[in-house]
């Protein structure tokens, strides 16, 4: 089986290869936290969750270690916090407000089907590592001290700039830089700076202070996944300078030839046909979507967000609409008919070299081809529903239920298939013999098609009775 992956590191795709099998290692950076996420953000969730659940199809739920972080100390959180909380000490303060956050965050990303990574470090119990590579960095002449700050000089890294493939001496002061006089190069950035009374800070060499954006991600990542690991994602516009700054701070630190081996990027997302903004109304957070009727004039499931997401592939540009929610909704209504019809676990389920997922994660090649499988599925090859019920659990769908209106359509068409209420009525008649082994295997069958029963005692009678609803 052979994962192919597009490297943004090299511009090329190529077979992924793995330092260690028994210890797949991914690192994405993850929120911060200071308000609601919007959709967005969403994007580089859900689709590193199809990576996560591939990599552990491919090499086991055990060898895997999938590392998102949350950034919990940043400006404009320190901001935030003050104004919301003006009369607790700054550190307590940014912990209340990114915890608060945070919880938004998870109970946002549950709703679109999420796995949990291995680890969630948070930056603010990692200030040690992070001192520890500032160190290194000033001891090895990466870095110098300037004003009360830190700085990373990018002129001592010969190879600076490789990932977003930007020259120095072509870059622009001013244009994503900040240019100061205390800086020897307009690129230099911060790896620590002070902090003023009102503001959250740690004790360092270099005075009480907090630390650079870039340098949390330097230390978690190799805190978890050790200095050089396989993977590393998140959004395009993450590259520079983000990924660019960890990548010299984390090679030049532990003295390797990279941070990591493959760089993944999804591609920006767009709302109706414009760039998402404030200014034009049309900015929206996953939990407006969930909970409100902004967008399109309903609410919508998380299902359907995470399905529209995975129909374009990732890193290209995403428009997103409410024509493309519908079409969503309408797919996974079709899909929801059989989605609990097999389980994968008690079958030899593979993967097969060409499956579109492989291909460096083809989505939305593969839901074309699951139409095909729900088809066939439906007709009743058996070999086509596990492989249906394994791309639904790929693809992270396994808990999609029937919506209400379809859960009362399908009640009425169970209601009146005789099939059903011959089995329902044999289930009953071997009850009552006692037969439990057949019972089981009728309630086991019943299940495989969509029925759900519940056996309860009558407290007047004392006698079991058998009521059914639809699962999916």
């Amino acid at each position: 089986m052979k994962l192919n992956l597009y490297n943004t590191l090299t511009r090329t795709k190529a077979p992924f290869a793995p330092i260690d099998p028994k210890n797949v290692r991914m690192y994405v950076c993850g929120p911060t936290v200071y308000d609601y996420a919007h959709i967005g953000n969403a994007r580089p969730v859900i689709v590193f969750d199809v990576l996560f659940r591939l990599l552990r199809h491919i090499y086991g739920e055990a060898h895997v270690t999938y590392v998102r972080n949350i950034t919990d100390v940043d400006d404009k959180i320190n901001a935030r916090a003050a104004e919301r909380y003006p009369d607790m000490a700054p550190e307590a303060g940014i912990r209340k407000l990114t915890e608060e956050t945070a919880a938004q965050f998870h109970k946002d990303i549950a709703a679109l089907g999420v796995l949990r990574p291995t680890h969630e470090p948070r930056a603010t119990d990692h200030i040690q590592q992070m001192i520890d590579i500032i160190v290194a960095l000033l001891a090895k002449g990466y870095a110098y001290v300037a004003a009360g700050e830190v700085l990373f000089d990018v002129r001592s890294m010969k190879d600076y700039g490789e990932l977003s493939n930007r020259n120095l001496d072509d870059q622009q002061a001013g244009a994503r830089v900040e240019v100061e006089a205390h800086k020897k190069n307009p690129g230099d950035f911060v790896l620590w700076k002070l902090s003023e009374p009102h503001q959250p800070g740690w004790e360092s060499p270099w005075g009480r202070g907090r630390p650079g954006w870039h340098i949390e991600c330097s230390a978690m990542s190799a805190r978890y996944l050790g200095e050089v690991f396989d993977i590393h994602g998140g959004g395009l516009d993450l590259i520079f300078p983000h990924h660019e700054n960890e990548i010299a701070q984390s090679r030049c630190a532990h003295g390797t030839p990279v941070m990591a081996n493959t760089w993944m990027h999804n591609g920006f997302l767009q709302v109706e046909g414009e760039k998402m903004s404030k200014s034009l109304g049309n900015f929206v957070t996953i939990n407006e979507l969930l909970e409100t009727e902004k967008f399109g004039g309903r609410k919508w499931p998380g299902e359907v967000l995470r399905l529209a997401m995975l129909m374009t592939h990732y890193r290209e540009p995403i428009d997103f609409t409410a024509k493309r929610l519908e079409e969503a909704h309408s797919i996974l209504n079709r899909w929801s008919e059989i989605a609990f019809g097999t389980n994968v676990g008690a079958y030899e389920a593979h993967l097969l070299d060409g499956h579109p997922l492989l291909d460096d994660l083809n989505t939305p090649l593969f839901v074309t081809q699951m139409h095909g499988l729900f088809k066939s599925a439906k007709a009743g090859d058996t070999t086509a529903r596990v492989n249906f019920r394994l791309g639904l659990q790929l693809l992270g769908f396994e808990g999609i239920e029937l919506p209400g209106a379809a859960r009362a359509l399908r009640t009425a068409q169970v209601a009146d298939d005789p099939k059903i209420t011959r089995l329902i009525s044999a289930r009953k008649a071997a009850r009552a013999a006692k037969d439990f082994k057949e019972s089981d295997r009728i309630r086991d069958e019943l299940a495989a098609m969509g029925i759900a029963l519940k056996d309860t005692k009558n407290k007047d009678t004392g006698e079991i009775e058998t009521t059914w609803e639809v699962a999916r």
